[in-house]
């Protein structure tokens, strides 16, 4: 791809405008968004990045489009991943319903920034060491051994939180969404506060699998950026439109834990083919070893993604359906035991 620094800073301040904008137009005054409000902008966003990958497929070629539809789609299944530490993040802090938003907003905000700090460091680590390819394939298979064992701990005490507490003077109490307060002529910071710092740090932990498993499927940084930029638009929206459902969602781990893996394979086969290791087969690239389609890629995460959702879906209700025949079976039981 022929990307010139003007379609860059274009590309930004597009970006820029319309975070500006959701921030000005919809997050400044605090409220809980309505289902047809969320819907309607998460179909706007998704809409928008889809018209966007059939242009780059017209404009540089249907590689370069299949490319950026993987990443966006490997993305957005993170990025799902990502709202459901949210949630447990701002249960722990009881973050009340219409100051959500903001919350939100800062935390995605940070994402884009930390995943654009490595998407420059990944860009330019693959361009002069071809060896860090089998670097972020050998990491990715350790996130998803992670993956595989879900989210442990509390994601909202983690070592920046308990550094602010210590360092910082936290009030108990929310002061409608200001980040700080006064009590009695002191100021204070509100768990407001503490919140985005958390979701700061679990962005900085996202951002180390998400990068290295989108530039498996792509060494563009343009794609890279646009596919992690589209993925976050309207993740704001999505999370207050699927948030019953993201608990439903029990083997999505599961599902990005295969994603992982198929892309840390793609990404050993990769070194291996364009190998300059020296004691790898003496520093020459291994030819024989098959590289992965893009179109393959493509077909094997909306899959994958498919195959967690449907499954997940299907157990939750299965679940649900045995819990309400042992109370209907429970029932006779209790009255007997009443009328005794």
């Amino acid at each position: 791809m022929n990307i010139t620094p003007t379609i860059w800073i274009i590309t930004i301040a597009v970006t820029i405008a319309f975070f500006a904008y959701e921030f000005f137009a919809h997050v400044r005054k605090p409220h809980e968004p309505t289902v047809g409000e969320s819907a309607r902008w998460s179909a706007f966003y998704i809409g928008l990045a889809l018209l966007f990958g059939v242009g780059i497929g017209i404009v540089s070629g249907w590689r370069y489009g299949g490319e950026y539809f993987a990443g966006y789609l490997t993305e957005k299944a993170l990025s799902i991943d990502n709202l459901f530490v949210f949630l447990i993040v701002m249960a722990a802090f009881s973050v009340p319903k219409a100051y959500q938003q903001k919350v939100l907003m800062f935390g995605i905000i940070i994402a884009l920034i930390m995943r654009g700090g490595f998407i420059a460091v990944g860009a330019a680590l693959i361009e002069n060491f071809s060896w860090v390819f089998y670097l972020f394939g050998a990491l990715l298979f350790v996130l998803a051994y992670m993956q595989v064992r879900g989210h442990e701990g509390n994601p909202a005490d983690n070592l920046f939180v308990r550094l602010a507490r210590r360092v910082l003077p936290v009030s108990e109490e929310y002061d409608r969404d200001k980040l700080t307060t006064k009590i009695n002529g002191k100021r204070f910071v509100t768990p407001m506060l503490l919140t985005i710092i958390a979701i700061g740090f679990i962005d900085l932990v996202f951002a180390i699998d998400s990068i290295p498993a989108i530039y498996g499927l792509t060494s563009e940084a343009y794609i890279v950026f646009t596919a992690n930029a589209f993925a976050l638009m309207g993740l704001r929206q999505l999370f207050f439109l699927i948030g019953g459902l993201l608990e439903r969602l029990v083997y999505l781990s599961q599902g990005l834990a295969v994603i992982l893996g198929f892309i840390g394979l793609k990404l050993v086969f990769h070194a291996l083919h364009v190998n300059e290791v020296p004691f790898i087969n003496g520093g020459e690239p291994i030819l024989w070893v098959p590289e992965i389609p893009i179109w393959f890629s493509l077909v094997f995460i909306a899959a994958t993604v498919a195959v967690a959702t449907i499954a997940s879906l299907a157990k939750t209700r299965g679940d649900a359906a045995k819990a309400d025949r042992g109370q209907v079976e429970g029932e006779p039981i209790a009255k007997a035991k009443d009328s005794h």
